[in-house]
C-alpha cells in the first residue's frame, strides 16, 4: 500500500560492501549517488493523496522488435493491450489522465520512456511486454518491480528487456557504459532501494491475482530485478509480462483479440483497485497525521524473529520491502517500515500480511529503543 514516506533505503549488509569493492571507480559511485539523490529530489516533488496521471508503456517497438514467437513479435501485442488498457482506464476512471509513450509501431528509447513519465509527473508507471524461453515449456504471466533480482531467471529476464539500448544511437555515453549483456553491470543496483517499492508491489500483487483469477493465467509471481526503464522513472512502476511468446498454446492466446481484450482488462481492474484502496487510506493517513505526528517515536511493523542473524537479503524477505533488524532478549527481530504515526504503520501491516507474513504486529521505537505501545501511548 502506497505510503507518505520519501526516503530511499539502502541495505547496509554484506552484499552492499561487497558490492562497493567490486565497484573498481570511485567515480562511479559518486556519479551513482547522485542520480539517487537527483531521482529523490523528482519524486519528492510528486506527492499527493490522488491518483489522476498514469503513463502506460508498450515495449519495445519500430525497429525493436522485442521477443519474437513463430507468428508473432513482441512489439505488436504490448501495443495492443497497452492500448486497451490506456481505453479502460480513460473510460472507466475519467478523473486519470493517460499517458503512452508510443501510439504506434515506432521506436522510443528506454531513457525516453521514462523522461516522458517524470515530466508529465505520473502517479504510477506501467510497463507492458512479452515474454520468451528457448524452451516452447514455460508460460504463464509474471510482473515485475524494480529491484535487486533474486535468480539467475529474474537476472535474464531484465537482461533481455534492457537490451532494447542496443538499438539505440549513443547508448554508452546516455546509460554511462551499462552493457545489459553483463552481469557485473547490475551491481548498481544493489546500491539503490526505490522509495516506492511498497506501492509496486501492490500492484504488482494485484495484477497477478487478477491475471490468475479473472483470466486463469498461470501466475508465475512478482520478482524484483533491475530493469533500465523503471529505475529512471520518479514514481512507483511496474513490467508487466504477460507470457510466452515461445510457447504455441500461450503465442495463439496473446495474439488473440480476446486474450488481448482479458489482459488489458485484468490490468485495469488490478489498477482500478490499487487507485481506489490507496486514496480512501491515503485521506485516513493525512488526517491522521495532522493530529498524532511525534517526530521522536518511529513505528515499525515487526513480522519474523529467530534466534540467528539472517541477511537482510535472504529469500524469506523478497517479498517485504525496507528490512531492518534489531536485538532484544537474545532474539534477532525483522522489522518493515519506518512511520511517524501508528496509522501509517497499520496501512503498511495490511501490505506485509498480504506478502504472507500473517503474525505480523506494529512495534514502537523512541530514540532507537523498543518500547511497548502503552509507553508510546503515555508519552506527552
Amino acid at each position: 500500500m502506497q505510503t507518505i514516506k520519501g526516503t530511499i533505503h539502502c541495505k547496509y549488509n554484506s552484499n552492499f560492501i561487497q558490492s562497493i569493492k567490486m565497484w573498481k571507480l570511485g567515480g562511479n559511485i559518486f556519479a551513482l549517488l547522485f542520480v539517487m539523490i537527483f531521482l529523490s529530489s523528482q519524486a519528492l516533488a510528486q506527492k499527493g493523496s490522488r491518483i489522476t496521471t498514469v503513463v502506460i508503456d508498450a515495449g519495445h517497438g519500430g525497429k525493436d522488435p522485442g521477443a519474437m514467437g513463430k507468428h508473432s513479435k513482441e512489439k505488436d501485442i504490448t501495443l495492443a493491450v497497452a492500448l486497451k488498457t490506456g481505453q479502460y482506464i480513460e473510460k472507466y476512471l475519467p478523473d486519470v489522465k493517460v499517458i503512452y509513450t508510443r501510439k504506434d509501431d515506432r521506436f522510443v528509447p528506454l531513457y525516453k520512456r521514462a523522461e516522458i513519465a517524470n515530466k508529465n509527473k505520473a502517479d504510477f508507471f506501467i510497463s507492458i511486454h512479452c515474454n520468451a524461453n528457448k524452451s516452447s515449456g514455460p508460460f504463464g504471466a509474471e510482473t515485475y518491480v524494480m529491484g535487486l533480482h533474486k535468480s539467475k531467471a529474474n537476472l535474464d529476464v531484465a537482461m533481455m528487456e534492457n537490451a532494447s539500448i542496443m538499438f539505440e544511437d549513443n547508448a554508452g555515453t546516455t546509460y554511462d557504459g551499462f552493457d545489459p549483456s553483463l552481469p557485473q553491470s547490475y551491481i548498481q543496483f544493489t546500491l539503490f532501494q526505490s522509495e516506492y517499492l511498497d506501492q509496486s508491489l501492490q500492484l504488482a500483487y494485484d495484477i497477478q491475482r487478477q491475471f490468475k483469477d479473472r483470466v486463469g493465467r498461470r501466475d508465475r509471481g512478482v520478482h524484483q530485478a533491475g530493469f533500465l526503464v523503471l529505475w529512471k522513472t520518479a514514481m512507483p512502476g511496474v513490467l508487466v509480462e504477460l507470457g510466452y511468446l515461445s510457447n504455441p498454446t500461450e503465442e495463439k492466446f496473446l495474439l488473440s483479440e480476446k486474450g488481448q481484450v482479458y489482459l488489458a482488462s485484468a490490468i485495469y481492474r488490478a489498477f482500478k483497485e490499487y487507485k481506489q484502496e490507496f486514496e480512501k487510506q491515503n485521506k485516513v493517513v493525512a488526517k491522521a497525521e495532522t493530529k498524532t505526528t511525534r517526530p521522536d517515536l518511529k513505528y515499525r511493523v515487526q513480522f519474523y524473529t529467530n534466534k540467528k542473524n539472517i541477511p537482510l537479503t535472504n529469500r524469506r524477505f523478497k517479498k517485504v520491502s525496507d528490512v531492518q533488524v534489531y536485538q532484544q532478549n537474545g532474539m534477532y527481530k525483522y522489522t518493515s517500515g519506518e512511520f511517524s504515526t501508528p496509522d501509517s504503520a497499520n496501512v503498511h501491516l495490511k501490505t506485509v500480511k498480504k506478502a504472507g507474513f500473517k503474525d505480523a504486529f506494529v512495534v514502537v521505537f523512541k530514540e532507537g529503543k523498543r518500547i511497548t505501545l502503552k509507553e508510546a501511548k503515555q508519552l506527552k
